[in-house]
């Protein structure tokens, strides 16, 4: 840890470095999109990588080689990163310009000295700002978009409501020398392509936050960065650890730039305590969901983006809390086609809270960042890494597609005989969901039809019948449900060869115990070709 800084400007000198220009990634927003410089939706599809902790750098260095980092990163599928950083480094010229080794001594990480030596030799005399650019400098190479996140003041690990990091006022949260060192950070990287957004604070939090404040300095860290660095986007955070910007319904941010501000929101789990595990699931999704929308989502229909610059549970598999909350978030990323980070990238760290090389199993990488943790997990989400729709994504007129959370799948048939089951989104048909309460092929006459308690679903062209009409019942509202024979219902469900079947509807309401997955489906709009 560095001493408190002293309330005053800090001037840092800046290691600055000029890149070789990566593909255009200049940004800008439309409405409620980011888009690219022709108008195109980019969809942030990041990952967080770690760089705030005690240590000031970027964390598995000591494991494999940054290049190697960078490349693993894109071929996962993610297009960007979100890369933390502490205030301090920007605003504290002894901090910034300790080298990574002298770092690591102070700390006294001598085997992560040996490593980063070893594996990242370039890296391990370079002063701690420069090594930051040189991480920057990598994921740019390899078309990696980056946003920068001031994510505490004091380096080391966030965040509770008393670690002095969390409001304007606290121990080490100076406004002034918070704009500071916007500034400088936003200087630092100004003309560097890939570097396309700057995240102002992370999860502002404690005993003294305030709607007041939070207009008060909000929007002048947001001026700092746009007059120091014009190009980049400017993303917000909310309060109560950004989980809450509900107070925007009420008052408009007045800012000297459009086309440029993101609005930043925070979901886990442990949010809602164990309500995942000890509640209904359908009953809590749509509780929690509901409020979501209130304090954050509604943003959406006012024009903002809204950007999960942190979700993520435990990759082991074996939380029920984290597993259920999961299922939940897929659904709702899917249908509002929502830009996130992932939490988080690397499966360990240099040293947090005292603990040196702490596993992290929230972690996509294992402990030595050599290998996925958990493979199907990524496949799941890869169904959310690319756009369903936005401007300019297609010339294709808006459809949808029947999206299966738990396994990250759509609904796809190869002819009108064979099974229907799940299958990659981009393979889906071009469905509809009618006034009649009919799942129709999009252009045609036939339709999604239940034939039975534990019988495959079929396509059919009797639309009017009741096993053609799909209610969205319980309070998740994907549970899609058709009448046999006038007898009680059955919901669309999917058995253990991935093949479309209907059963009966189960966890609607009260039972706690039952786990509903199988038989959550979202219809979503889409236009992908």
């Amino acid at each position: 840890m560095i001493p408190m800084v002293a309330k005053r400007a800090v001037t840092v000198l800046l290691y600055v470095t000029v890149l070789q220009s990566v593909k255009g990634f200049l940004l800008h927003t439309n409405d409620r999109w980011i888009v690219s410089e022709s108008g195109k939706r980019v969809k942030l599809a990041c990952v967080n990588w770690v760089s705030h902790l005690d240590g000031a750098v970027a964390e598995g260095l000591n494991q494999q080689p940054l290049d190697m980092i960078s490349k693993r990163i894109k071929s996962m599928g993610f297009n960007c990163v979100r890369l933390t950083w502490p205030l301090f480094l920007l605003t504290n010229h002894s901090l910034a310009s300790l080298t990574v080794r002298n770092s690591f001594q102070n700390l006294a990480l001598l085997q992560s000295i040996n490593a980063v030596q070893a594996i990242n030799p370039s890296i391990i005399d370079l002063p701690l700002i420069k090594a930051y650019q040189e991480v920057v400098k990598s994921l740019g190479e390899n078309d990696v978009m980056v946003i920068l996140d001031n994510h505490v003041s004091q380096p080391g690990w966030c965040c509770s409501n008393t670690d002095g990091n969390g409001f304007f006022g606290d121990q080490y949260f100076d406004p002034d020398l918070w704009i500071t060192g916007l500034t400088n950070m936003a200087t630092l990287f100004r003309g560097v392509s890939n570097v396309v957004g700057m995240s102002l604070r992370n999860e502002l939090r404690g005993p003294k936050q305030n709607v007041n404040q939070w207009y008060r300095y909000m929007p002048k860290g947001a001026e700092a960065v746009h007059a120091a660095n014009p190009e980049v986007l400017v993303i917000l955070s909310g309060l109560n650890f950004d989980t809450d910007l509900s107070f925007m319904k009420e008052e408009a941010l007045k800012l000297s730039f459009n086309g440029k501000l993101v609005l930043e929101l925070h979901w886990y789990s442990f949010s809602e305590g164990k309500a995942w595990a000890s509640g209904n699931a359908n009953q809590v999704c749509g509780e929690v969901t509901g409020n979501v929308m209130r304090r954050a989502g509604f943003l959406l229909g006012q024009g903002f983006p809204l950007f999960v610059s942190e979700f993520g549970l435990d990759l082991r598999g074996s939380d029920a809390n984290d597993n259920t909350y999961l299922n939940c978030f897929m659904a709702f990323a899917a249908q509002f086609d929502l830009d996130w980070a992932l939490w988080t990238l690397g499966g360990s760290y240099y040293i947090r809270q005292g603990v040196v090389g702490m596993n992290e199993y929230y972690g996509i990488l294992n402990s030595d960042w050599s290998e996925v943790r958990n493979p199907s997990f990524l496949q799941r989400i890869s169904a959310i890494q690319i756009p369903f729709q936005g401007p300019g994504l297609s010339e294709a007129k808006p459809y949808k597609v029947i999206f299966h959370p738990l396994t990250g799948l759509c609904i796809i048939r190869k002819s009108l005989v064979e099974a229907l089951r799940l299958g990659p989104c981009s393979d889906s048909d071009q469905w509809e969901y009618t006034d009649q309460s009919t799942v129709s092929i999009k252009g045609t006459y036939f339709c999604l039809q239940a034939e039975g308690e534990g019988k495959q679903a079929k396509i059919g062209n009797i639309c009017s019948a009741p096993n053609s009409r799909w209610e969205m019942i319980s309070d998740s509202k994907m549970h899609l449900s058709a009448q046999i024979n006038n007898s009680s219902g059955v919901c669309l469900d999917v058995d253990t060869n991935n093949i479309i079947v209907t059963n009966t509807c189960k966890c609607l309401t009260k039972d706690n115990t039952c786990e509903p997955a199988s038989q959550w489906f979202k219809l979503v709009d889409s236009t992908r070709n």
